[in-house]
């Protein structure tokens, strides 16, 4: 029991610091869009965990081939697929709004990274108190989040913000946001199709706590090729290159920041899914999900991002992440019968 709450207080932990990863960005505003993802890209995808798997597990290398090819080209596939999501985000975002792409994305996400893993690693417990409870937390945050979604668009609507395209480019931006919701669940897929790999970093005398970070080394590397090369194409088209000149350190340093938020995120929600047991991947993913939400809306209406778009969306979001928050409580309780 005290394992389950630890797991869950880390959830939450790491809920806040992926819902507020992208804060520095609001300050290198001399640098491109691309130039700040393209360093914390570096950082977070490519050094962070090479160096906290080299730090946490013994004999990195054999551990790989002691789990064998097919365990670390499943993951790395996994990592490959939710590093297109993230392309396939902002490419959504610029068709239908920031606020319907997230509600499309994360519910979606939150669903198939849960329901996926619970069906095919664990059928005997889709029906037990426990997967039950899972199922209906996992519609709550569907739920929660499309209300979020509403809210959003009513506050673009009174903001006079988003895009204002014809039908075919919202429904080419609604499809666009369903991949990307699909392939976004790919990284807890990763996680709990990875179960080889961080049975071999045990056997090779890595602690328990620490095994999920073996995973996250092809995971995140495979995840890093579509961003940076997404990143690369649009310096070229954008002629931004040049750009990294500007700013000087001060913005490699908030890139890192960016980065150190985010992969602090990951490495906290990889332990709590550990802690929460045979079901972690499948309870915690949804939790994860819904905690990102309900903090970003937090610290949405508290730093004023939803002033003068009158009382309806606010109200209307308020439901939403309550919503959201009954959703926690249901996977709280689901987490007791684990």
């Amino acid at each position: 029991m005290q394992e389950t709450v630890l797991g869950i207080l880390l959830l939450i932990v790491a809920g806040v610091m992926n819902a507020n990863f992208t804060v520095p960005m609001k300050f290198t505003t001399r640098w491109a869009w691309e130039n700040t993802w393209l360093a914390f890209s570096i950082f977070a995808l490519l050094m962070m965990p090479v160096a906290m798997a080299l730090f946490t597990i013994p004999n990195l290398g054999s551990v790989y081939r002691e789990a064998g090819t097919g365990a670390v080209l499943l993951v790395a596939a996994c990592g490959l697929g939710w590093g297109i999501a993230q392309v396939l985000f902002g490419l959504a975002v610029q068709a239908i709004g920031i606020a319907l792409t997230f509600s499309i994305v994360l519910g979606i996400s939150a669903a198939i990274g849960s329901l996926l893993p619970l069906i095919q690693l664990h059928p005997e417990k889709l029906f037990s108190t426990a997967g039950l409870g899972i199922i209906a937390g996992v519609i709550l945050v569907a739920i929660g989040v499309t209300v979020c979604a509403v809210a959003g668009r009513r506050r673009e609507a009174a903001l006079q913000t988003g895009p204002q395209g014809n039908a075919a480019s919202v429904g080419r931006g609604l499809s666009i946001a369903i991949v990307s919701g699909f392939l976004a669940a790919a990284m807890n897929f990763g996680v709990a199709f990875g179960a080889p790999i961080s049975r071999a970093a045990l056997a090779a005398g890595a602690e328990s706590l620490w095994t999920v970070n073996a995973i996250w080394v092809p995971l995140m590397i495979a995840g890093a090729i579509p961003n940076l090369l997404y990143c690369v194409y649009l310096m070229k088209k954008n002629r931004t290159g040049d750009r990294f000149s500007n700013g000087g350190g001060a913005y490699w340093l908030l890139a890192l920041l960016m980065a150190f938020f985010w992969f602090a995120s990951s490495i906290m929600y990889g332990v709590s899914a550990a802690k929460l047991g045979e079901l972690g991947p499948v309870l915690g993913w949804p939790l994860f999900m819904s905690l990102i939400v309900i903090v970003a809306s937090v610290v949405g209406i508290v730093t004023g991002e939803w002033k003068d778009t009158g009382k309806a969306p606010v109200r209307i979001q308020a439901f939403g992440v309550a919503i959201l928050v009954i959703a926690v409580v249901v996977f709280s309780r689901a987490s007791i019968y684990l």
